[in-house]
């Protein structure tokens, strides 16, 4: 069977651990955009490569993406047929990339790109804090243009990302 899903949300929102459960229970490979696109000490990949190696990777029969970046989003919810939109509260992604901070101090973590150790900086805070009120909107304007062709999840708590992987693991 052919699934390819995009998981998207703010950071700390849980879209890396579940892109690998999902990848796991159905046996389908995971993309990190953050691995593929920061390189060593942090240096981003230009945009136009970012476009290419997006859409060499939408390409494939089968894939799970996670991450945002919003100047290239497009290319993979277009290709997606399930979109899962992390909404998770903003406390919560806090908690959690302050927590991912202390796991992994002074080393990247197996989501990133070596080289590449885990920091949290205010902007960084900012960013998380403000996604609710600045990025949701986007998003869920960016969702609701989509074709009805595309199976949205939105997933606003840790008991509902549990509950779609029982229900996956039911159905495998």
């Amino acid at each position: 069977m052919r699934y390819r899903i995009a998981l998207i949300g703010s950071s700390g929102s849980g879209k890396s651990t579940l892109a690998m459960d999902i990848g796991k229970k159905l046996d389908i490979e995971v993309w990190h955009l953050d691995a593929i696109l920061w390189k060593p000490n942090w240096i981003l990949t230009p945009r136009e490569a970012q476009k290419q190696i997006q859409s060499q990777l939408v390409s494939r029969k089968s894939w799970i993406i996670d991450g945002n970046y919003q100047s290239t989003l497009d290319i993979r919810l277009e290709a997606a047929d399930t979109i899962i939109f992390m909404d998770m509260p903003r406390t919560l992604c806090l908690y959690r990339v302050w927590k991912r901070r202390l796991m992994y101090h002074n080393r990247s973590r197996p989501d990133m790109q070596s080289g590449c150790k885990e920091k949290i900086d205010l902007q960084f805070l900012k960013w998380i804090w403000d996604f609710p009120r600045k990025k949701r909107p986007q998003l869920q304007q960016k969702l609701a243009d989509l074709g009805m062709d595309k199976q949205i999840i939105t997933l606003k708590s840790p008991q509902e990302v549990k509950r779609l992987l029982d229900k996956l693991k039911d159905q495998v």
